[in-house]
């Protein structure tokens, strides 16, 4: 803090003593005040030779003021006071207090009057001159203090200026500013370094329970970064989440900095690319490109295998839940004819009572395996444009017997005839017939079930709209979860393959119910439209 002042302190010495001593020598030679011009001399030579070298033998400060009293006294001038007062301020080299330098500042003056009264008349107008010198040192050192205070706190904003500047507050580290200049440094020194790169994983998760919690994220990491790496050219945290560290290429290797950085030593899981200077490239902008690149490779290939292992782990998990229904459904079943073959052993294996439930069972079991096989099929095969009118006709006239036979209506509506769909017929009619005998079933009462066909933008819609009792809102929810149903004889995997194949069609299912109205469940399927405007059926 006080180097500026103390600079100026010694610049001062060594340009007013030599020029002072001068000066002061030749007045006394021309007013004939020196007794002994040789030790006026040899004085001035000693008490110059004392400063000169003080600073290679700090002892020489010790009797700088001898020499200095033993050269006034030579010369017998008052113009030595100003000699007197530069080496006031010399004391300020080792002193910082006015308790210090005060008694020190007043010991010079004394040695100067008592110097002063060996050659002028002791009278009133000396005692008050003796007076003035001592408050002038006592001004002196209060002047001189606050100076060198001004300058200190002058420079010491200086410094924190230029701290804040090149550094990040949070951790301490290098700001984005700072890590460019350093990386300058190095570059224009020609400097071997690894310019690593460094991304925190999975910060969001940190932040998530709120900013102190990333932040305290943030600052462990700069600590243990300045820990693992205590000899870097400098350690930067940019970007958020993002630090780069300047590596002395002679101090580490690739495989080195890659084991420092594994989660046991960090404490925190990291992508890093590791570029060498000027191995890899001898150009900044081109260093820092290929850094920035290879961290971007890695992130993104992490990413890939992260969206991978969930996108197994939810397939896992959908496995899990449909071999868990299937069991729960087959188990059914199969505890039924177990126990029905365990009563035959009483009558002699005769099953003929229960040879009718039997079937029944395994019928339901067979049903439930089919359907169920459905979801490990591939997805449709036979793709090829169709006409949606004549699939829905076909769905019609398949379905129109069910619905007379329950005593239900059922209604078509083709509002547009020239719809075409890029499908797998026999899926989509799966779909239909499906979704038309759950609106069949749904009325208890006789009903009406119309089946609508529109064209909205680039999809066609089909509506299948009953008057039944409507579903439930808390089941809306469930319907499409596999295994739910609420029929007593139902597998519960109908709507769930519907879906499944509205999808492999790059379409979907939404279902609108509302209680003791009815419910309308509509089928978006994307229009193949060719860019000939023909079709092949």
């Amino acid at each position: 803090m006080r180097e500026c002042g103390l600079l100026l302190i010694h610049r001062i010495k060594l340009i007013f003593f030599p020029l002072g001593c001068f000066f002061i020598m030749i007045s006394s030679c021309m007013l004939d005040t020196s007794h002994n011009e040789p030790f006026m001399f040899l004085f001035a030579a000693l008490f110059l030779s004392s400063v000169l070298l003080d600073a290679k033998f700090p002892i020489l400060k010790k009797i700088q003021w001898l020499m200095l009293g033993l050269f006034h006294y030579s010369t017998q001038l008052n113009w030595c006071v100003i000699l007197y007062y530069i080496l006031m301020l010399s004391v300020f080299d080792e002193k910082k207090s006015y308790r210090k330098t005060l008694p020190i500042s007043i010991l010079l003056i004394l040695e100067y009057t008592i110097v002063r009264l060996t050659y002028v008349p002791i009278d009133t107008y000396t005692l008050f001159v003796t007076i003035f010198d001592l408050i002038s040192a006592v001004v002196v050192v209060i002047v001189f203090h606050h100076v060198l205070r001004g300058e200190a706190e002058k420079q010491k904003l200086l410094e924190e200026n230029n701290y804040l500047a090149a550094h990040d507050p949070l951790t301490g580290l290098l700001n984005y500013f700072g890590y460019m200049n350093q990386i300058q440094e190095l570059v224009k020194e020609k400097h071997s370094f690894y310019l690593t790169l460094l991304d925190l994983q999975n910060f969001k998760s940190f932040n998530h329970d709120g900013l102190e919690s990333g932040n305290e994220a943030l600052s462990t990491v700069g600590q243990a970064l300045k820990s693992i790496f205590p000899n870097a050219f400098g350690i930067s945290r940019y970007a958020g989440d993002r630090y780069a560290i300047l590596i002395p290429s002679e101090c580490y290797t690739p495989s080195h900095i890659a084991q420092l950085l594994e989660p046991d030593e960090l404490g925190y899981q990291v992508s890093f690319s590791i570029t060498h200077y000027p191995e890899e490239t001898d150009d900044l902008n081109q260093l820092i490109q290929r850094a920035e690149d290879k961290l971007f490779r890695i992130r993104r290939e992490q990413w890939l295998q992260r969206e991978e292992d969930l996108f197994r782990s939810e397939k896992m998990k959908v496995v899990g839940e449909l071999a868990a229904g299937m069991a729960h459904e087959v188990r059914n079943p199969l505890t039924a004819i177990r126990g029905f073959v365990q009563l035959s052993k009483v009558q002699s294996y005769n099953i003929k009572p229960w040879y009718d439930v039997i079937m029944s069972e395994i019928t339901r079991v067979t049903e439930l395996t089919a359907e169920f096989l459905q979801f490990s099929k591939p997805h449709a095969s036979n793709m090829r444009a169709e006409s949606l009118k004549v699939c829905v006709e076909r769905v019609v006239s398949l379905s129109e017997s069910d619905a007379i036979s329950r005593g239900h209506e059922l209604l078509l509506n083709i509002q547009d005839d020239s719809l075409y769909i890029y499908m797998d017929r026999d899926k989509i009619v799966q779909v239909l017939l499906n979704l038309v005998k759950n609106a069949l079933e749904a009325m208890d009462t006789p009903g009406q079930v119309n089946l609508e066909i529109s064209r909205l933008e680039q999809n066609a819609i089909i509506r299948i709209q009953d008057t039944g009792s409507g579903i439930p809102p808390e089941m809306l929810q469930q319907i499409f979860n596999p295994f739910y149903t609420t029929k007593d004889e139902g597998t519960g995997l109908g709507l769930s393959l519907c879906q499944k194949i509205a999808q492999d069609h790059e379409g979907s299912i939404t279902v609108h119910s509302v209680p003791e109205v009815g419910s309308t469940f509509t089928l978006i399927l994307p229009l193949y439209e060719p860019a000939d405007g023909t079709f092949s059926i």
